[in-house]
């Protein structure tokens, strides 16, 4: 048996609860490929033979350990690597070793706090978009308000984590704070539409700072065993940052304005500034940099920045070409057409530079193992459906029911409580169980049963029923989201941990960038058809025009071409909300007959595999 192990490189241990000694993936796996992904080829071979059905985990009565020293080198040989000197030691409580509390309580304070008001700032579009736009007479631009913060935020993540892996914690966390405070003033003094698109997208660049270092630094600064107790905390924020921006986002744009709106972060954002200042540590994370006793620039030579530059182009050319298509141009129009050619191009290269990068920005031999694979598609393919759902929510409201922008957003209060509550209640459930599979299936359920609802809404129907028909989408993602981010994590070695949960994150985002974009465009090409259908008379051309600059506008019209218009969006929107429905579907399908551990079942077997050694 000691022979087998030494063999396989990968015996268990409490930095490797998953992994199984009989394995013989390992030395399948090309000896110039990074300790990561390796680790990542063994594993995904494993737990496609079973190894969840009786999984390992670290004891919280002994130290626990992890490294990510071998990043500096991804193309040396693990098996001759030796063990790392600078390893993170948790305490029994699962706090990182020699954190108090009281410092770990003002830095995750911080954390919370941010996440707070991202989230505020990224769903505030939901329910003000139709305010903005307006407000520059450009409606059918609304979807760029959201895209643009998307689009930047998604393809910058990852890198986030890649260079705090060198350069240290602090540093980028400190500087996404700063950023993001930067730019929501740049909205607030946004004199066009096409500057505040532009303060939008970097907005995004300062939120992703903030919450994937945000991510980053939790992981770091607590074990895998409590973890779903401070991310039943973190939902708290991110549910409540949610809830306020979608609920109150168009309540505050009709009271303060929406320049004051953007304006109230502002001090917020200095708050945590200062208190990231006064009690993030400088040695937080490994700061291989510094360990290694090289260079920032000689460090970051084997960043995968080939890997970065293709995965923002190609989601960049696609998410343009979806938005022009049938919207700003024709279908045959030669930019849309070129940048949908340029995402497929990229997209296939970024395919093949992921394969062999040492440290891809989009590691494919981890979306390409089970379960992990199928949970991060899982929320892929939901996210996408959900955004669907949320973003178009307030336009039906406003331009079906006649709603001003407020009462829509406040229709949205409810589902984003739901949302809150469940993705807390989540996470103290799974600190209480360890079980996290009946989480994701019933959550993953939920939102197909909410997009259901929204797609099988009738001509005449309640108000207080239509905003009912919101809240299972929610209740769902509130269920299923928490499960998903610890699944994730404790089918993941300690090694892998930080850059699954930056994968996760980055599908995540895809997802919402795509159930933005795919929901407009559907929309706007339904609704082009229905209105030239629909309306008629001699001013049908200046009503479309009208309507489609500003929802406003259909509360102005004469009753029969506003019941015309109304019909018009009424039935686009039914058919965005059944293309939800298709996605929650595939979300869905991914869970079937999947496995996940138990996280308090303790690793009886390893100390079953110890004896049958001595015995030999």
């Amino acid at each position: 048996m000691a022979s087998n192990q030494h063999m396989n490189g990968h015996s268990p241990s409490e930095r490797t609860p998953l992994l199984h000694s009989s394995s013989s993936n390992g030395g399948d796996h090309p000896p110039d490929e990074s300790a990561v992904d390796a680790e990542d080829v063994v594993s995904a071979g494993v737990i496609g033979e079973g190894a969840l059905e009786a999984p390992k985990y670290p004891d919280l009565e002994r130290p626990r350990s992890y490294s990510h020293s071998h990043w500096l080198a991804p193309d040396e040989d693990s098996a001759s690597r030796p063990e790392p000197e600078n390893i993170a030691q948790f305490q029994e409580n699962g706090l990182l070793g020699g954190m108090s509390k009281a410092r770990f309580r003002c830095i995750f304070g911080g954390i919370v706090l941010g996440y707070f008001v991202a989230m505020f700032d990224s769903t505030l579009m939901a329910s003000s978009h139709p305010v903005i736009t307006s407000y520059f007479n450009a409606s059918n631009s609304a979807s760029w308000l959201s895209t643009a913060f998307l689009l930047t935020s998604t393809s910058l993540q990852p890198l986030f984590g890649r260079v705090s892996d060198t350069i240290g914690r602090r540093p980028l966390y400190l500087t996404g704070i700063l950023f993001l405070t930067v730019t929501t003033a740049w909205c607030a003094l946004a004199q066009s539409i096409g500057s505040f698109i532009a303060a939008r997208a970097f907005c995004g660049i300062g939120a992703a700072g903030v919450l994937s270092m945000g991510n980053i630094m939790t992981n770091d600064l607590v074990s895998i065993e409590v973890r779903g107790t401070y991310q039943a905390y973190i939902n708290m924020f991110y549910g409540g940052g949610s809830a306020a921006g979608a609920a109150f986002g168009g309540f505050l744009c009709d009271t303060i304005g929406w320049r004051m709106t953007f304006a109230i972060q502002i001090p917020i954002l200095l708050i945590v500034f200062i208190n990231g200042i006064l009690t993030t540590p400088t040695t937080l994370g490994p700061n291989l940099a510094k360990q290694s006793g090289q260079g920032i620039m000689d460090a970051m030579k084997g960043f995968d920045i080939a890997g970065s530059v293709l995965l923002t182009g190609s989601v960049a050319s696609l998410i343009l070409g979806l938005n022009l298509g049938g919207n700003v141009y024709p279908w045959k129009h030669p930019l849309v057409i070129g940048s949908l050619v340029v995402a497929a191009i990229a997209g296939v290269i970024l395919v093949r530079v992921e394969g062999r990068a040492g440290r891809p920005v989009m590691p494919l031999a981890m979306l390409s193992s089970k379960p992990r694979g199928s949970l991060v598609f899982n929320n892929f393919f939901a996210n996408i459906g959900i955004n669907s759902i949320i973003f178009n929510a307030p336009l039906y409201f406003q331009a079906v029911k006649l709603d001003s922008a407020s009462t829509s957003g406040f229709r949205l209060a409810g589902p984003s409580v739901a949302l809150g509550v469940c993705g807390v209640s989540a996470g103290f459930i799974m600190s209480a169980t360890g079980r996290m599979t009946w989480l994701i299936v019933v959550g993953s359920l939920f939102m197909l049963l909410g997009g259901t609802c929204l797609a099988a809404m009738w001509d005449g129907i309640p108000m207080w029923l239509a905003t009912l028909f919101l809240t299972p989408a929610s209740i769902g993602q509130g269920l299923a989201f928490p499960a998903v981010s610890l699944a994730v994590l404790a089918t993941s070695t300690q090694e892998d941990q930080a850059v699954m949960s930056s994968t996760l994150v980055l599908w995540r985002s895809l997802g919402t960038v795509m159930g933005v974009s795919f929901s407009s465009l559907i929309l706007q090409n339904a609704l082009t058809a229905y209105l030239n259908r629909l309306v008629t008379g001699a001013a049908k051309d200046e009503i479309i025009l009208r309507v489609r600059k500003s929802v406003h506008a259909i509360v102005d019209l004469d009753p029969t071409p506003q019941s015309q218009v109304i019909d018009a969006y009424e039935r686009s929107l039914r058919i965005t909300f059944i293309s939800a429905i298709a996605f929650f579907v595939a979300a869905n399908a991914l869970l079937l007959a999947i496995k996940l551990p138990d996280l308090k079942r303790q690793p009886r077997q390893e100390n079953n595999e110890e004896v049958d050694e001595a015995a030999e």
